[in-house]
């Protein structure tokens, strides 16, 4: 779905050209009509003209409106016309200007041309050319000098061409004027929308780890959003943290209890003491993983801060050189203090810790630890990053790995441990949303890669 701000600027966008194109026919059938009225209001002066010489008889008895003094109407075919046309007798006579031309103007009344107040008609008509004339007709009754119908017309090329330029003019200040019209839209939304973008990148920032809560003033519209989520982030935590509190106590509740019936078995020499200590230390594992993975659940679900990598990974290195030393397994990491988990140390610690510990078990000389951080491909996308174990050991074969992810289940007795430490992180990073997979290493060993989510600032920082 498309964001506010493009709907909103899409939406301007198709109002603003509506309302102009709208705007500008409106203006341009306005400006028509007045260049037309205009042009009408000089054919009327001729037209009157002809009028007054119609009701003034010439010299000798001889009727009037032989000629107008404009030398337009004696040049042929100029596109200036006029035409007197006596209509009261048994045969139509009909005088016109020389640049008639012995042809003859058509009659707006044979178009359908209403007529106007006064009884004029104005209009259009095709001229002795062929070229579009504008045309003011209307008839006069002189009374004892008779019925005329009098005609002025002209070309319409000079108007046409001034309505022309008016519409271009028109058009190309409508059209910067929608460009203003865009431009301050986006203006607008971009400072309307601005506080929504702050509260989004606050989100983002406690989503991080970067803050707890979201900071800043807000306008009166967003600053209750605002603080409804630092009251739901607030009450999130609280609500964490009781789970945490509960979960130690049930520990510590279950864990005595299993302390005294080891300790009186293990006073016992009986077979059945042996068992019932042993399965006691059976209970005892399960117990701290089942709760384990409860509290980890609690704070992955949770909004929780950022964790540096490298010094946990230095000081993981560090522990099991000198818990191998006697094996000479050799311990190196290489991190980049940039790069950070989005979750709690110690669960941190716990996934890299059991894996680099599995590695020194079965490693021969060597283990290597290294970050590689995992750029996301969008902004909307998460942050990961990628912690590779390896090791010069036996390694296992491909129908070994899955199953050495299960909880419980130990490939070889002979090493120490309960078998639950790959399923721990498997579960603990599933919990975050990351993934354990298990694959061949460059140093003929096993090679364990562990994908987490990462604060996607320190990912943008180490890339760059």
């Amino acid at each position: 779905m498309e964001s506010i701000a493009r709907r909103l600027f899409y939406s301007a966008a198709v109002l603003s050209f509506t309302i102009l194109l709208a705007a500008g026919l409106v203006l341009s059938a306005i400006y028509r009509r007045t260049a037309e009225a205009s042009f009408d209001q000089r054919l009327g002066v001729y037209l009157r003209a002809l009028v007054a010489d119609i009701a003034t008889p010439g010299e000798g008895g001889r009727e009037g409106a032989d000629e107008l003094s404009d030398p337009q109407f004696e040049l042929a075919l100029s596109g200036w016309y006029w035409q007197v046309t006596r209509l009261d007798g048994d045969k139509p006579r009909v005088r016109g200007s020389r640049s008639l031309f012995a042809a003859r103007l058509p009659r707006l009344a044979n178009q359908g041309v209403p007529a106007g107040l006064g009884g004029a008609r104005r209009g259009y008509v095709k001229g002795p050319d062929d070229r579009p004339l504008r045309m003011l007709e209307r008839v006069i009754d002189a009374g004892d000098q008779g019925l005329y119908l009098v005609q002025v017309a002209a070309k319409s090329d000079e108007l046409d061409a001034q309505i022309s330029r008016f519409e271009f003019d028109l058009v190309v200040t409508f059209a910067l004027l929608a460009i203003a019209l865009l431009g301050s839209s986006a203006l607008q939304l971009r400072y309307g929308l601005r506080p929504l973008r702050r509260l989004q990148e606050g989100v983002a920032s406690i989503r991080r780890g970067d803050a707890e809560k979201i900071d800043g003033d807000f306008p009166q519209d967003i600053a209750p959003l605002a603080g409804e989520i630092n009251l739901l982030i607030a009450a999130n935590r609280t609500v964490a943290e009781r789970a945490r509190t509960q979960v130690g106590n049930l520990a510590h509740a279950l864990k005595t209890p299993l302390s005294v019936i080891v300790n009186e078995a293990s006073a016992d020499a009986g077979a059945l003491a042996g068992k019932v200590e042993e399965q006691a230390q059976v209970m005892r594992d399960q117990i701290t993983y089942y709760l384990d993975r409860a509290r980890v659940a609690v704070r992955a679900g949770a909004v929780t801060g950022s964790t540096d990598v490298g010094p946990v990974i230095d000081g993981l290195v560090r522990t099991f050189q000198k818990i191998y030393r006697e094996r000479g397994v050799n311990f190196s990491a290489a991190a980049q203090e940039a790069v950070r988990f989005l979750g709690e140390r110690q669960d941190l610690e716990e996934m890299i810790g059991n894996l680099v510990d599995n590695a020194g078990k079965w490693a021969a000389s060597e283990v290597s630890v290294s970050v590689e951080p995992e750029a996301p491909r969008s902004a909307a996308e998460r942050a990961y990053l990628r912690i590779v174990i390896d090791d010069d050991g036996p390694g296992l074969a491909a129908e070994q790995r899955e199953s050495a992810l299960r909880r419980g289940l130990r490939l070889d007795e002979t090493k120490p441990g309960s078998g639950l430490g790959l399923s721990i992180v498997v579960d603990l990073a599933g919990l975050y949303g990351g993934a354990l997979a298990l694959d061949e290493s460059p140093t003929g060993g096993m090679r364990a890669t562990l994908r987490l989510p990462a604060a996607s600032n320190s990912v943008a920082a180490t890339a760059s």
